[in-house]
């Protein structure tokens, strides 16, 4: 089955190693979005998929264009047009100093798309699942109102549609709230995933007697959220939502649990104690996931273990991206976690 996923493409630039902005004299630049990493996910496990959004055209927009070809992701559905590419910068946190985001993406080519500038009809021809997160309706109006055309078009067409959450808060900032905009995307949605916070930031729900800061997430207090998000959105079939223990920001614990029609299943706990880049967990998660429901049919629990696994593969990868494959997440949930040489 082929998928579909549709957001914001940026470049990034971060300081080499752990350095502050304030030390950087040179910046690491590699590309990354949330859309485009689950994308490139699926693309690593072999499933078909296509990333669609707008790039300028020019030669960071075929820059670009091209590395997501070299991961093996669809570009035939990128549309082209606006002035430039939008940037995020990114200063590596380690031990008790936090990472840190600063968003150029104002203008960019993705902020200033319109309703009618996809033909989704032609996006969706060929394809079975459409995923979208709730970065794209943050970053404006016409972004919002093109990822709203989007869904109706995946549903009137029969597609499996999926979102994850992802509230920014930094991004929500062209008029209307969150809350206000996701309840009308996922009225449309067959399946949702998010993190420990997202149902709390979005929709005012919350996991009861938690302390995402405490470094220990228990998985039982998250059955309340998944059960309040079906209650409000009763055409979700499906919620994820990844469990992250902040120990320090170099030390983190890594689980997930999954609702399905009101059975629950838990995952294992992975202790990641030299995180090299957390960036993309949770994408990572979600091509995990969608691979794993995809591939493992009814067999609910081992699609989840597959997200987790291969979600904590990717903090051990430089960059947005996932760059693994299935035998490699295979080998962490059969209980191989030594790191041994592959000879």
């Amino acid at each position: 089955m082929k998928v579909v996923t549709f957001g914001e493409i940026m470049m990034r630039l971060s300081p080499p190693g752990f350095l502050r902005f304030s030390q950087a004299r040179s910046f690491d630049v590699v590309y990354g979005g949330g859309e485009a990493n689950v994308a490139v996910s699926l693309a690593g496990f072999g499933v078909p998929v296509d990333f669609v959004t707008r790039l300028p055209k020019n030669d960071i927009g075929r820059a670009c264009l091209r590395f997501l070809r070299e991961a093996g992701v669809g570009v035939d559905k990128i549309i082209w047009g606006g002035d430039r590419l939008g940037i995020y910068f990114l200063e590596m946190g380690a031990v008790a100093r936090a990472s840190q985001v600063i968003y150029d993406r104002d203008g960019s080519s993705f902020a200033t798309i319109q309703p009618g500038m996809v033909d989704w009809r032609a996006a969706f021809a060929d394809a079975g699942w459409f995923h979208w997160t709730g970065i794209t309706p943050a970053i404006s109006q016409g972004a919002a109102e093109a990822c709203l055309e989007a869904v109706k078009a995946a549903k009137e067409m029969g597609l499996t549609v999926s979102c994850d959450l992802n509230y920014r808060a930094k991004l929500w900032r062209w008029g209307k709230k969150a809350g206000e905009v996701m309840t009308e995307l996922v009225r449309y949605c067959d399946i949702a995933v998010g993190n420990e916070e997202d149902a709390a930031q979005v929709f005012g729900i919350h996991a009861p007697d938690t302390d995402v800061t405490s470094g220990r997430v228990e998985a039982d207090k998250y059955r309340f959220v998944c059960q309040a998000l079906a209650e409000r959105f009763p055409n979700l079939k499906t919620i994820a939502i990844t469990l992250r223990g902040s120990i320090s920001a170099s030390h983190n614990t890594w689980s997930g649990i999954l609702w399905d029609e009101g059975t629950v299943y838990t995952a294992p706990t992975y202790d990641i104690t030299h995180i090299v880049d957390r960036v993309g967990g949770g994408d990572a998660f979600v091509g995990g996931l969608i691979y794993g429901l995809l591939t493992y049919g009814a067999d609910r629990q081992k699609a989840l273990h597959f997200a987790v696994a291969a979600s904590c593969l990717k903090h051990t990868i430089f960059g947005d991206f996932n760059l693994v494959s299935v035998d490699e997440v295979q080998k962490l949930m059969a209980g191989d976690v030594s790191g041994r040489v592959s000879r």
